[in-house]
Formats: C-alpha cells, sequence, structure tokens
C-alpha cells in the first residue's frame, strides 16, 4: 500500500539457484569471416592485459540450452547465442574482455547475469561466448577478466555483493519519509535514497546493509509477513 509503480531498477526476492551445468559434445566451431559479422561477434585479436584495466583471472564455466529464452538477473532475456555472461559482482551491464589463458583467443562480453555458483569459477559465458573461446568441449578453461566499460566507476573487482532492502518507491519526497518514519519505530538504519531519472526523481524508502543474501532474505520475509512490499536490491 506504499509503493508506487517505477522503473525496474532491482532483483526480485526469488533469484534462481545455482546452475548444474550441462556438458554437451558439439560440432567444432566453424571458421567465420570478421568481416562478415557484427562487431559484437568477431572473435577479437589476442593481446596482453592492458596497463590500468581492472582484471581477474581465474575459472571460466559456461551455460546454454537449459536457460535459453529465461529471464537474467538484469532483466533480460538469455540468448545462449549472444556474447553475455554471468558474473558474481560486477555491474550488470559491464563490458568485459574475456581472454583464454591457454591459446591466446579473447572475446568482449556483456555481464547480464549473476553467477557462477560453482565454488573456484569466476565467471559463465554463455554458449556463444564458450564456443568463440573454444571451450565447449572442456567445459572449463583459465581466462583474464578485463573491465573494459562499466555502468559506475571499478575500482577493484569485489569478491561478494552487500544488499539492502527497498520497502517502497515514491515520486512525492513527502510520501517517502512518512513510510521511512513508519519503518523507523520498529528498524534502524532506513534512510530514503533518491533515484534521477529522465523524465523525474524518484524517492525509495531502503532498509539495513546486508554483506550475506541469506541474511537479507531472512529480514525480507519478515517484512513481508507484516505487510510491506519488499525488494532485495544490490548495494
Amino acid at each position: 500500500m506504499f509503493e508506487e509503480l517505477a522503473p525496474r531498477q532491482s532483483l526480485s526476492l526469488d533469484l534462481p539457484g545455482s546452475r548444474a551445468l550441462p556438458r554437451l559434445f558439439l560440432p567444432p566451431l566453424l571458421f567465420l569471416a570478421a568481416c562478415s559479422l557484427p562487431p559484437s561477434k568477431v572473435l577479437l585479436t589476442p593481446s596482453p592485459a592492458s596497463d590500468g584495466r581492472v582484471s581477474q583471472t581465474g575459472t571460466a564455466s559456461w551455460y546454454g540450452p537449459g536457460f535459453h529464452g529465461k529471464a537474467t538477473a538484469s532483466g533480460a532475456i538469455y540468448d545462449q547465442n549472444e556474447l553475455t555472461a554471468a558474473h558474481q559482482t560486477l555491474p550488470l551491464g559491464t563490458r568485459v574482455m574475456v581472454t583464454n589463458l591457454a591459446t591466446g583467443s579473447a572475446a568482449e562480453v556483456t555481464i547480464n547475469d549473476r553467477g557462477p555458483f560453482a565454488k573456484g569459477r569466476i565467471i559463465d559465458l554463455s554458449y556463444g561466448a564458450g564456443k568463440a573461446l573454444g571451450m565447449i568441449g572442456p567445459g572449463t578453461i583459465p581466462v583474464r577478466v578485463e573491465v573494459l566499460e562499466a555502468p559506475n566507476n571499478i575500482q577493484s573487482i569485489r569478491t561478494s555483493l552487500d544488499y539492502t532492502l527497498q520497502v517502497g518507491s515514491f515520486s512525492q519526497i513527502e510520501n517517502a519519509q512518512q513510510l521511512r518514519d513508519k519503518l523507523k519505530s520498529s528498524y534502524a538504519d532506513v534512510s530514503v535514497v533518491p533515484l534521477q531519472t529522465k523524465d523525474v526523481t524518484y524517492y525509495r524508502v531502503q532498509l539495513g546493509t546486508f554483506s550475506n543474501r541469506n541474511a537479507a532474505e531472512e529480514r525480507a520475509r519478515q517484512l513481508s509477513q507484516a505487510g510491506f512490499s519488499v525488494v532485495i536490491m544490490e548495494k
């Protein structure tokens, strides 16, 4: 009863659990002439890590047919043939260069999902990206991930995310302040956070900072049972 409609800015309470990564044996990658492909599809020339770029190295996996056509964490529909990837902490919409350290081949992908959830893996590539890097057969490869462009300034790649709970979003600040004051009688760390869009400013009422998602989900359930509409957000 407190919320007004606002643009989608956050993740829903129910996110996918851990993935069982498929292992498929598919025909070898066909040779594709770069001039016949749009820029996002071109297999990039291998190069050493660029000075000044935020990067990390580790193991990459891939995911494909079982998730094709389903919604990603960003809200976009997953297309296994596009050059996209899931990452645990990089902002959604970040463009990264992924280099296969075993072969030197590289591809540019966009982070639009969360994962991988398997221990020891740093990025989960789409089938299309995995195919471009020659990893469909092996299943995993050693990679370097370099940030090319991100929605906000990144100084380092975080090992984990913090979360907050959004309990309301309003176009009138007075409504947001009223809900904030109501929540403050029972909960600490409640704030009004403005979000500027092209045409209007929304005032989001947020509660708490959680370094553990399970803790955020438990508090969200408590608020939901008390009659509040709650959305878990990355912070």
